[in-house]
């Protein structure tokens, strides 16, 4: 069998294309024809094409399946239309899944409503998680999302109006509906993103210049960017398969700021409709914790000051709000800020959850800093997550913050550690089977 092709195939935009090619895969992986190296390595926030990624849900799944990662869990900007694949392509391929969604709500009724809190493009606008949502769940939460991917929809047209305003002096000729829309999966209930509007950008720049040394000189002498040496390295070598995200890149440090128009409120809903909404269903909504940037790790954001200054006074707030968790990516945290944010957390009875936004072709889907001392104890919340998710999939009161779970009169650190022994012991290809092994150890 070829190999290469199925793992081609995995990723066609064609469902049933990568969904045969899910099967196949994993039927080598049973008969023990396909291996791997196992590690102990998570990750909870891979985004699918179903908001802006490289990889179909599919391909996420196999993707972290390959890197030895014992949970994979798909996270789409204001869209869960990746979650029912994802499940699927866990169960056939033997990986654990989780599954959620992230979105921008107001602040704007809040003692903060006038800081830059985890948002860089906005002041009163935060980015939340809303993590471990049961599989019954997922049709209310499209309904949900429904109305804000049509008014970002308008946003973002008007945004490509302004970019394109911007640059079809230099033969640029943007268009939304013909040139943006395509690329998302806005008809299968995905999201429209700003990198959307960019990588259509990068493709026309493709198209008018080709790869190489033309398009750098258009980049350098016509657009006037000041390109570090090892960009324009990348973009010199037209072998370079990441070759448009590396652009993409480029665009999205020059140009989002000039034509990023701010989202309302008719976007951004206020953030205790958004949280009460995931408690009602029984999911997990996590704060995503930024702080201070002293200098991006990815290199996607510039030094700049957000919550470190008031965190205890933004942690206090998430509790007024009713937020079980907190959700923070180690590799761009310094170890002073994972351990002051875990302390307040602790103090809070707030669960930790981790997670590497995968959007790009050249990220990894590997997180060596879960393995560091102060960063381990996410692993085990990862698998309690899983559990939490497949247990409440079955019985609403076995969520781990439902009121009527038998251990609710229980700390929520031994909450955490049973949830993990059960995640971790649950069989991949049957998960919802958990529910037996919860009322054995009960």
């Amino acid at each position: 069998m070829d190999i290469q092709k199925l793992e081609r195939d995995i990723n066609n935009r064609d469902t049933a294309v990568r969904m045969a090619a899910t099967e196949k895969l994993g039927s080598l992986i049973r008969r023990g024809a396909l291996g791997r190296t196992v590690t102990e390595e998570v990750n909870n926030h891979v985004h699918t094409t179903y908001s802006f990624s490289p990889y179909e849900p599919a391909a996420a799944a196999y993707a972290a399946w390959k890197a030895g990662l014992g949970i994979v869990g798909s996270i789409d900007h204001d869209s869960i239309g990746a979650a029912a694949e994802m499940l699927a392509a866990g169960r056939t391929l033997g990986i654990a899944t989780t599954v959620g969604f992230e979105l921008r709500v107001s602040f704007l009724d809040t003692p903060l409503a006038n800081r830059k809190i985890n948002n860089p493009d906005s002041e009163g606008i935060v980015y939340l998680c809303i993590h471990g949502v049961a599989k019954q769940h997922l049709p209310a939460v499209a309904s949900f999302l429904k109305p804000l991917q049509e008014v970002r929809n308008k946003r973002n047209k008007a945004q490509v109006e302004a970019l394109q305003a911007l640059v079809g002096r230099y033969g640029f000729d943007l268009d939304f509906e013909r040139d943006v829309l395509p690329l998302s999966r806005y008809s299968e209930g995905g999201s429209v993103t700003e990198r959307h509007i960019l990588y259509a950008m990068a493709v026309q720049s493709i198209q008018m210049f080709g790869k190489g040394e033309k398009l750098v000189r258009f980049l350098t002498s016509s657009l006037g960017l000041g390109l570090p040496s090892k960009l324009q390295s990348l973009l010199l070598d037209e072998g370079n398969p990441h070759y448009a995200y590396d652009l993409l890149g480029i665009y999205k440090s020059n140009f989002l700021p000039r034509f990023f128009i701010q989202p309302g409120r008719d976007e951004c809903m206020d953030v205790r409709k958004v949280v009460d909404f995931s408690n009602s269903i029984g999911a997990i909504a996590a704060y995503a914790y930024l702080g201070d940037i002293a200098e991006s790790v990815t290199g996607d954001k510039k030094a700049e000051q957000f919550e470190d200054s008031f965190l205890v006074e933004l942690m206090d707030l998430l509790v007024d709000i009713g937020f079980p968790a907190v959700t923070y990516m180690p590799p761009r945290n310094t170890t002073e800020q994972m351990l002051r944010l875990q302390a307040l957390a602790k103090e809070r009875g707030l669960m930790e959850i981790s997670g590497v936004d995968i959007n790009s072709s050249r990220q990894s889907m590997n997180c060596p800093e879960l393995l560091e001392p102060n960063a381990r104890h996410l692993i085990d919340s990862a698998w309690a997550l899983v559990a939490h998710e497949k247990l409440c999939s079955v019985d609403a009161k076995l969520g781990l913050f439902h009121p009527d779970n038998p251990l609710a009169g229980k700390s929520l650190q031994t909450r955490l550690e049973h949830y993990a022994r059960l995640g971790r012991s649950m069989d991949c290809s049957n998960p919802y089977s958990i529910i037996e092994k919860f009322q054995e150890k009960a």
